[in-house]
């Protein structure tokens, strides 16, 4: 293998054991700045060591190894942290780590540390946005530049968030641990946000030249899957999972060969991922059998497992969905949920029926700048005969929506809506 080649793999060996080596650093440190700082040196020593010498069996703990012999070095040098250094020697000494080969550190204390290090970046104290950016760098190892291409933004803005949630962190205080009882409850409440966010972002863009980020929905599904087997006991973590694994699994479907948006009811369900699905399923279980009432994560994921379990846009049960609407719209009320309802609404009973649901929601004004509003209006006013009222809010969806894939939709579906009043003028 030449240098270039080798130098390539202990990168991306890196890349993959990122997450767990800044997770088991920043517990020991009690500084995330300080864990990247010193995950860093540890991959100087592996470009150095690796191409020579291969691979480690477990290269994740040679890694934190590495890392935390770093972190004793750095601490004797600087004699004002002197009782910090004390406190991670005999955290070290009590490991066995100077003794021990690298290889030899335990994987389930590296697991529990990556849970730690996600309840930390996502910590309720933190912006949204600043949740979200921590948790894709330090517990996703994506990089500034992968995150804001993802979410097109600068690269400075996002580092600047990256940076500022840091010190936030730091200022607070915030100790790196699972929170219990009542704190923790709270906690994962943002947690599973952030997670659920980082999904919706990859499967449906808010702005940019691409309606689906493939790579954000695995990267959410993969820390859905680490909460679930990490958090075996609470329903809504395997709630959230089940509606990742039961979305993710139409992802090649939503877009056609010209890169044009296929709405869910054009969609070619023999594309759709049967793996996913299962495992959707039995994820869905797993959280009904922990919890006789069911979340808002788990509702949403019944949601898809109804369409899910669909061969045919017709064999959708419909008043199954506009049911499950109903206790979501109770769990957690929102315009947007009734939004989703009234679609529901008008494929059980018909657009005549989710009309009038559509243009209450208008009126209240809350979702008027929202795309998906007049979408949805427009498409019922279709549906009805009335299309150049459904061109208008064609033409409204558009202007509103900032990425261009569902823009392009609607420009096409106000130009076919358009064409068909133009023709039923000249009939009557």
């Amino acid at each position: 293998m030449s240098l270039a080649d080798s130098t390539t793999a202990v990168e991306t060996v890196f890349r993959m054991e990122f997450p767990r080596v800044v997770a088991a650093l920043a517990r020991l440190a009690n500084d995330l700045d300080l864990a990247e700082e010193l995950a860093q040196e540890a991959l100087v020593d592996a470009l150095r060591q690796w191409p020579r010498d291969g691979v480690p069996a477990n290269p994740g703990a040679w890694l934190t190894s590495v890392g935390k012999r770093k972190a004793i070095d750095r601490f004797r040098r600087d004699r004002t942290l002197a009782d910090k250094y004390s406190q991670l020697a005999r955290t070290l000494e009590r490991a066995g780590a100077h003794g021990a080969e690298p290889s030899a550190l335990d994987d389930d204390v590296m697991d529990d540390d990556r849970l730690r290090l996600i309840f930390v970046a996502c910590h309720p104290l933190l912006p949204l946005a600043s949740r979200v950016a921590l948790t894709l760098r330090v517990v996703g190892g994506l990089t500034t530049a992968e995150i804001a291409r993802a979410y097109v933004v600068p690269e400075p803005t996002i580092g600047q968030r990256i940076v500022r949630a840091k010190r936030q962190i730091a200022r607070a205080a915030v100790p790196f641990e699972v929170p219990v009882g009542p704190e923790r409850a709270a906690r994962l409440e943002s947690v599973l946000e952030v997670v659920y966010l980082i999904f919706n972002e990859g499967y449906s863009a808010t702005a940019g030249e691409d309606w689906l980020r493939p790579e954000l929905c695995a990267e959410a599904l993969r820390l859905g899957r680490i909460l679930a087997a990490m958090s075996p006991d609470d329903a809504e973590v395997h709630g959230l999972v089940a509606l990742m694994e039961f979305n993710a699994s139409r992802v090649r479907a939503r877009i056609g060969p010209d890169g044009a948006v296929v709405v869910l009811a054009d969609q070619d369900r023999r594309r759709w991922d049967r793996l996913l699905i299962g495992r959707g399923e039995a994820a869905l279980r797993r959280a009904d059998e922990l919890s006789p009432t069911r979340g808002p994560y788990t509702l949403q994921a019944a949601i898809a497992a109804c369409h899910a379990r669909s061969f045919r846009p017709d064999e959708t049960d419909w008043p199954e969905v506009v049911a499950l609407y109903d206790l979501l719209a109770s769990a957690t009320p929102s315009p947007i949920v009734e939004l989703n309802r009234a679609v529901a609404v008008s494929m059980a009973t018909g657009p005549a029926t989710a009309l009038p649901l559509v243009e209450q929601l208008s009126e209240l004004g809350v979702l008027d700048r929202y795309h998906l509003l007049h979408a949805v209006h427009g498409d019922l006013l279709d549906k009805l005969g009335r299309h150049a009222e459904a061109a208008a809010a064609f033409r409204r969806a558009a202007d509103l929506a900032q990425n261009a894939p569902e823009r392009h939709l609607m420009l096409r579906r106000a130009e076919l809506a358009g064409g068909e009043a133009d023709d039923g003028d000249r009939v009557g």
